[in-house]
């Protein structure tokens, strides 16, 4: 993949959210109202620091239940923080929107891959995409975060999802867009039920059969909550735990919060398996 070079272990992609809703960290870069650069550079550093392999950058929050942020909000979020990192830091950045006018800018910006949880399907997404010619992550989701977890339903859950994701891939390929500029990620917690979610998680070695590489995101999501009865600030444990089985699985990527646990856990991993 061209920017971005996959290893035997899966890249670790540190969540930046410059939002002031996530549902983990939202606000955390903010002083009253306004994000403050100096504290997201001072958070970058730290990820860094940790052993992160790329930075994922997002300007909208799309937790469930979470508003439609406008596009010049986004914009005047992800943009500037894009620039400072770009001149600070020697590390691929990754921008995780659904705007056509974002990807654009931010390929011309410097980033180094586009983290779609809509799968490229608002209008002109496609085409701002294959104009970009960087890597792409196309996540499957079932609806909008404002409702995307109000009784989620499915037939099969595996089978439906790897029906998206092959159409998105067949979507792609009619604009252009090449098979080796894709990743796949199943978007968990985007309109799954906590049995749905297990249900893909076992699935993962299927999925990585596809042939294209897959990112997994699942830190501190309510999936380990409920499982593990805690709240979203004690979910670091199940979180590593999970970016373990997911590495198990074959998957490229894990998106994370928690950099250095997710770091020494994957070590860990790779000094037992190898030979």
């Amino acid at each position: 993949m061209d920017s971005i070079t996959l290893r035997d272990r899966p890249l670790v992609m540190a969540i930046l959210n410059l939002t002031p809703d996530s549902f983990s960290d939202g606000g955390e870069l903010y002083r009253g109202d306004k994000l403050d650069l100096d504290t997201v550079l001072y958070r970058a550093q730290h990820l860094i620091d940790a052993g992160a392999d790329l930075l994922d950058i997002g300007g909208e929050s799309t937790r469930p239940g979470a508003d439609r942020v406008e596009l010049a909000a986004e914009l005047a979020r992800v943009l500037p923080v894009l620039d400072a990192l770009r001149s600070r830091f020697d590390i691929p950045l990754s921008v995780d929107t659904s705007s056509p006018e974002l990807m654009a800018e931010a390929a011309s910006c410097g980033a180094a891959m586009l983290n779609d949880v809509r799968a490229l399907r608002r209008t002109g997404a496609l085409e701002a995409a294959a104009a970009s010619n960087l890597p792409l992550c196309l996540m499957h989701s079932l609806g909008e975060p404002q409702v995307m977890q109000v009784n989620p339903q499915y037939g099969d859950v595996v089978t439906e999802v790897v029906a998206f994701l092959r159409q998105r891939i067949e979507a792609c390929e009619k604009a252009g867009i090449s098979r080796s500029r894709l990743v796949l990620d199943p978007g968990f917690g985007f309109g799954k039920t906590l049995g749905q979610n297990l249900s893909l998680f076992r699935a993962l070695p299927a999925l990585v059969a596809e042939g294209l590489p897959v990112m997994v995101g699942v830190s501190r999501k309510s999936m380990i909550g409920a499982i593990l009865n805690k709240p979203v600030e004690q979910r670091v444990f199940g979180s590593a735990a999970l970016a373990v089985l997911a590495a198990q699985a074959g998957v490229a990527i894990v998106r994370v919060h928690d950099v250095a646990a997710t770091v020494d856990s994957l070590k860990m991993l790779e000094a037992v398996q190898s030979r």
